[in-house]
């Protein structure tokens, strides 16, 4: 009972901050956009305010492909500015975050139906220089070393390198919110808008909860409409006209036991031509994706979806044994929201829509809306937030306001004298302890000092600790059990839950206490069939 007494005295607090004082921007949604913005804005001492209708990053930004790259696959769109752009902006996160964001090669795969070898090695290059030279030199494979690293016939590959997130979005999305909160800004999940006006000099602005049906006001000088997917339906609540619209584009991928031991993403040409990954998670492999017009935000996974990636996997890769529906443990699916003009009829090609995000400033009515946007752009928009709030007036200190924490060799040399001595055993855990708290995971040291038995996995083979969860309940406003199992962690992502009764009810336990019970039904309930 405590733990869930500790969630609801987290998020009752920032209620309660939230509408006992003005705010100089409220910010709605906590996807990668909204929690750059916060994290940014709160660093240059503005008093912020985030409200998501969900969780922090249930939507978008849990459904990428835990890739962050320039995009080389923009050469074949003509889109080259946002792909030196996006190049630009990984590099700046592989050397602001050398623990979450990690250069890796991308061994590419070439049939005769393919582009051409050494056109696509040219292609490379091109990307290499635009990305400054910043990763390591591309090179040709041969038709032999695709065979004896992947099994797969071919005309011969590609390896370049690009970046990835060894965890996953939704966790780096919560970084940002981490950050906002350590600059004293308020961020809470299960929160909607319902509507807003602006009334003289701030916008008034009615909020619920959705957990409880409680409905709340906040005052704010400014709005920024982060919300993503549901950018238009925020627009159109409160009443603020923009010439951008979203379209919807929808990706799904497949979690399937690891292809293959090589440390490397896979990468290969898909029936319609479009670059098709196999990315290391952990012990498992993320397969996709998809990218099909939808007229609305809400998705799902299709058993075409689902035959498409597999169809194409079996097609590229030399498996012993082709994969199946079985073999699939979970499925990520969402929808990239992509700005077009208002009035446009004719979108052309559709892979070829931009994926650029687009700020739209109404001045007058001191509002902000962001369409679009990628997870590897997220300083980008932070940046330009700052300028954006500069403009209308704000003053801002010019604090840094992203990157890894300060202390990570410290952290390591102090894990090595705790008095449990499977933390070295399990997956690098003092490392990952770092990559996923940062100085917090000091608070996770000093837990399992006191209780060596926090070191133990949850589930036998996640690397996840029971630590985690314990630390989860007290400080990471963890309201449902997917939160804690899909967004804090990627436990659903990489195990069969359904298969694992009594450490779901053990972890259920820890973050809830006497509601565990009612708690692990709605999960189960929740939960598709396809992700069983």
């Amino acid at each position: 009972m405590f733990y869930l007494l500790s969630i609801m005295k987290q998020r009752n607090a920032q209620i309660s901050r939230l509408t006992s004082q003005r705010q100089d921007v409220l910010i709605i949604g906590g996807g990668i956009n909204g929690a750059s913005c916060a994290a940014s804005l709160a660093a240059a001492g503005l008093k912020v305010a985030l409200v998501e209708r969900g969780d922090f990053a249930s939507e978008t930004s849990q459904s990428s492909s835990n890739l962050v790259w320039g995009g080389i696959k923009y050469l074949q769109s003509g889109c080259v500015r946002l792909m030196a752009e996006l190049c630009r902006s990984r590099n700046d996160l592989i050397r602001s975050y050398p623990s979450s964001v990690r250069e890796i090669r991308y061994f590419t795969t070439l049939q005769k139906t393919s582009p051409s070898r050494m056109l696509f090695y040219a292609g490379t290059w091109v990307y290499w220089l635009f990305g400054r030279g910043f990763t390591a030199m591309p090179s040709l494979l041969s038709a032999r070393e695709i065979k004896e690293a992947t099994g797969a016939q071919s005309v011969g590959g590609v390896e370049y390198s690009d970046a990835y997130l060894p965890d996953n979005d939704a966790r780096f999305t919560f970084q940002f919110i981490r950050t906002a909160w350590h600059h004293g800004a308020l961020a809470v999940n299960y929160v909607e808008v319902v509507r807003s006006r602006r009334e003289a000099d701030h916008w008034l602005t009615c909020l619920r909860d959705v957990r409880s049906g409680t409905e709340y006001e906040i005052k704010s000088d400014m709005v920024i409409n982060a919300a993503g997917p549901m950018v238009d339906e925020m627009n159109e609540v409160n009443g603020v006209e923009t010439n951008s619209r979203i379209v919807f584009s929808k990706g799904v991928h497949l979690i399937v036991p690891q292809l293959t031991g090589l440390k490397k993403i896979m990468t290969f040409f898909a029936d319609d031509s479009r670059l098709f990954f196999a990315i290391p998670m952990g012990t498992r492999t993320c397969i996709g994706t998809t990218d099909t017009a939808q007229e609305h935000w809400a998705s799902e996974v299709t058993e075409d979806d689902v035959q498409f990636i597999l169809d194409n996997i079996n097609a590229q890769m030399g498996l012993p044994k082709p994969l199946t529906k079985e073999d699939v443990i979970a499925t990520r699916c969402g929808v990239r929201p992509l700005a077009v003009k208002k009035g446009a009829k004719d979108q052309g090609d559709w892979m070829k829509l931009s994926r650029k995000h687009v700020n739209e400033v109404n001045q007058k009515k001191r509002y902000i809306s962001i369409y679009g946007g990628k997870l590897t752009d997220c300083v980008n928009v932070g940046n330009e937030m700052r300028a954006i709030c500069e403009q209308l007036g704000h003053h801002l200190d010019k604090q840094q306001w992203y990157g890894e924490d300060e202390g990570r060799n410290v952290f390591l040399e102090q894990a090595k004298h705790l008095n449990k001595e499977c933390l070295d055993g399990i997956d690098n855990s003092a490392e990952r302890l770092w990559r996923r708290y940062g100085k917090e995971a000091d608070v996770l040291l000093a837990m399992i000092n006191d209780e060596p038995d926090l070191a133990d996995e949850v589930i036998t083979g996640s690397g996840v600790m029971k630590a985690e969860v314990k630390y989860a309940a007290e400080h990471e406003m963890v309201v449902t059990l997917e939160d804690f199992l899909r967004r804090r962690t990627n436990l659903s992502l990489c195990h069969r839950l359904s298969e694992a009764k009594e450490e779901m009810l053990q972890i259920a336990e820890t973050l809830f206490g006497a509601e565990a019970l009612d708690r692990l039904r709605e999960y189960q309930q929740a939960q598709p069939r396809t992700s069983e």
